[in-house]
């Protein structure tokens, strides 16, 4: 099964990347991910079940731990024709 899992961190800062955000962009960046794109107000990233959980998991924490009071994420199942 592949899922696609889109998030944001806040607080939002205009200006420039707050830690935590810097920091959940890397674990998304360094998970065996694919279709990754980030982007100043959300974020997507496809893969594999495992994979996408996995880095969910990791990115709750540390983004979480680096400062962000709020982690607004979705996941959905991929289908073959959604790609």
């Amino acid at each position: 099964m592949r899922l696609r899992v889109e998030f944001t961190t806040e607080p939002f800062d205009l200006d420039e990347a707050p830690a935590h955000a810097v920091v959940a962009r890397r674990v998304i960046e360094g998970a065996a991910l694919d279709a990754v794109d980030v982007g100043p107000f959300g974020n997507t990233a496809e893969g594999g079940a495992d994979a996408v959980l996995a880095a969910v998991d990791a990115l709750l924490r540390r983004s979480l731990t680096a400062g962000a009071t709020r982690v607004s994420l979705q996941i959905n199942v991929v289908e073959e024709g959604d790609r």
